[in-house]
């Protein structure tokens, strides 16, 4: 047989470090799945197929294997309706900075433009998706804008999508690929001298001193922990700053924002000066509007949620290593200790409440099940989380110790990323355990992923928050001052449905059986399912709440009452109210 253009392109994979394609063949494909399959696989030095049953859980897929490795991941989806649907996984790669590289086919090359079957426009589709869009239009071609399309997505740290039209892919190949190094990680610009002499500067005028750190903090803890003891200075973080900065860290204030608990909203605004530090936080109703420094490698981000008096475009670690050379240690610590306090009496009441009330609730509170599965997994565990209320439990009852990871869909916001995420964690890490805290609501979406992970025997623990209801839509509807519409459904049995693909599952109504059954599903040596029928009036409530958003759920909460909803109420008062803090 000739060698191809699709031959071409699975040897520029090979060199780059690839190892897995995620996805879903089709005709368009046919020429480059078959050349991934004479590839031999990962174990004779080509590549693997991981097939999955909808194109968006491929790009989920990928997208956690990036960010748990820090390497390029690869998905792929056939024309039209498959481009469509990998579209939704490469834009939350994509806004997570996950380096993805999406290999998108298209129809025969001849039929562009004529309204084809199937025809779409990928490069429109994907341009707001990805850093780097573009169609191969010749077999020359393939070679170099592949390895284009891998640098922009390992050196901007983000999503780059390939266009190949499927006769072009089954091309014979014009000679052999040259053999070229490719970029492995993001550039780090250090900063210049003179802003970190205007940052000390303006530290040593401040007298309390706030810092806010994110994701991209990763590589910078030890020196984000060094300057909050150089200033005595409290450390919020955002949920994705969570497994980086929460963890053995004495100067812990906690989270801010929607999901928010403990101090961090607090100390953000009382203090002189607040320097954030990697995040891209984007709820600013939370962060203060003034004195605010950011430090952040992409100059696009700074200055665009909160006004500051000055921005330094660089790598947070090189920053404060710079900036540590020129502060004096600080003796003061009363604004610290303020803080502290009041952190460990937000996080004491939390813990009050939950042992009096909502370990012993029925049906099942989704805080204890969090609180559960939390002291049940593994000291390494990968968690994926749903977006919705399984994010909140995530954030405030799972806890980080440097070695466990929180995957989810923290910047898109999308339902059902959670089971697929878990596919690629797993795939990755296979000696890890990864447990994929899914919503009923997010498992329904993609359910089919199931299937996927049974077929490729993985051991990955779903536990599922089974409250027949869009919890987080239900809440949003109340604080709007509405009552739920359309956000709760029929109960369902996801432990039989599971079953039904050959998972080992429990099913959990009564709060006395939780930690067994979480005990067996955690540790059976394969697929399984805790699915755990949970009460849908649990509330999330911030640490901080805005007088509008008091007034919009008490409205909420009387538009349910007119409607003969006294009943709900009343369970919702039982469960929550007593919880919930003055704005």
């Amino acid at each position: 047989m000739s060698h191809t253009v699709a031959d071409d392109l699975v040897e520029v994979l090979v060199q780059a470090g690839v190892h897995r394609i995620y996805g879903l063949v089709g005709d368009s494909l046919n020429a480059f799945s078959d050349s991934v399959r004479r590839s031999g696989g990962s174990a004779n030095g080509g590549i693997d197929w991981i097939h999955v049953h909808n194109e968006e859980a491929a790009a989920f897929a990928a997208s956690a294997e990036a960010q748990l490795t820090g390497r390029l991941a690869v998905c792929a989806g056939s024309c039209g309706p498959g481009n469509t649907h990998l579209i939704q996984g490469v834009m939350d790669a994509h806004r997570s900075g996950a380096p993805v590289l999406a290999l998108a086919s298209h129809i025969p090359s001849r039929q562009i433009g004529t309204g084809y079957f199937q025809e779409t426009k990928p490069e429109a589709l994907f341009a707001q998706a990805s850093h780097f869009c573009e169609t191969v239009a010749h077999p020359d071609q393939v070679v170099r804008l592949a390895r284009g399309a891998i640098q922009a997505a390992t050196g901007r740290s983000g999503a780059s999508v390939l266009v190949l039209p499927g006769d072009i892919l089954a091309d014979d190949s014009s000679g052999a690929v040259p053999h070229s190094v490719t970029l492995t990680a993001r550039p780090l610009p250090a900063p210049a001298a003179a802003a970190v002499d205007e940052l000390a500067e303006r530290i040593a005028a401040a007298e309390k001193v706030t810092i806010f750190a994110g994701i991209g903090c990763t590589d910078a803890r030890e020196q984000v922990l060094a300057l909050a003891g150089r200033l005595h200075a409290p450390i919020g973080h955002t949920l994705r700053g969570k497994d980086v900065m929460q963890y053995e860290n004495p100067y812990d204030v906690g989270m801010t924002g929607l999901l928010g608990y403990g101090a961090c909203y607090d100390a953000l605004h009382e203090a002189d000066l607040v320097l954030l530090l990697g995040t891209d936080f984007p709820y600013d109703d939370f962060l203060p509007t003034k004195n605010v420094i950011q430090v952040d490698v992409d100059p696009a981000r700074l200055g665009r949620r909160a006004p500051l008096v000055q921005g330094v475009a660089a790598d947070v670690g090189q920053t404060i290593t710079a900036l540590l050379e020129r502060l004096d240690q600080r003796t003061d610590r009363r604004f610290l200790d303020k803080m502290l306090h009041a952190h460990a009496k937000a996080v004491q009441h939390s813990v009050d409440t939950y042992s009096t009330h909502i370990a012993k609730h029925r049906p099942i509170h989704p805080e204890h099940l969090a609180a559960v599965i939390d002291e049940l997994a593994a000291e390494d565990a990968v968690f994926t989380a749903d977006t919705g209320m399984c994010c909140t439990w995530s954030a405030r009852y799972l806890t980080p110790n440097g070695r466990r990871r929180l995957l989810g869909s923290f910047v898109h916001g999308s339902m059902a990323n959670a089971l697929p995420m878990a596919v690629g964690a797993q795939i990755a890490h296979p000696g890890r355990q990864v447990v994929s805290l899914s919503g009923d609501g997010g498992l329904a979406m993609l359910m089919g992923e199931l299937l996927t992970v049974k077929t490729h025997r993985l051991p990955v623990k779903v536990v599922v928050f089974n409250n027949s209801s869009l919890g987080m839509v239900r809440l949003e509807m109340l604080v709007a001052g509405d009552p739920p519409f359309e956000t709760d459904h029929d109960s369902v049995d996801y432990a039989a449905i599971a079953a039904g693909a050959g998972f080992f599952t429990r099913r959990v109504l009564d709060p006395g059986d939780l930690r067994a059954a979480a005990a067996e599903v955690l540790a059976h040596d394969g697929p399984a399912l805790l699915d755990v029928v949970t009460t849908p009036d649990a509330l999330e409530v911030p640490s901080h709440l805005t007088l509008e958003q008091a007034r919009g759920f008490a409205l909420g909460l009387g538009k349910v009452v007119l409607g003969g909803g006294v009943g709900e109420i009343a369970r919702m008062a039982r469960l929550n109210l007593r919880n919930i803090p003055r704005p």
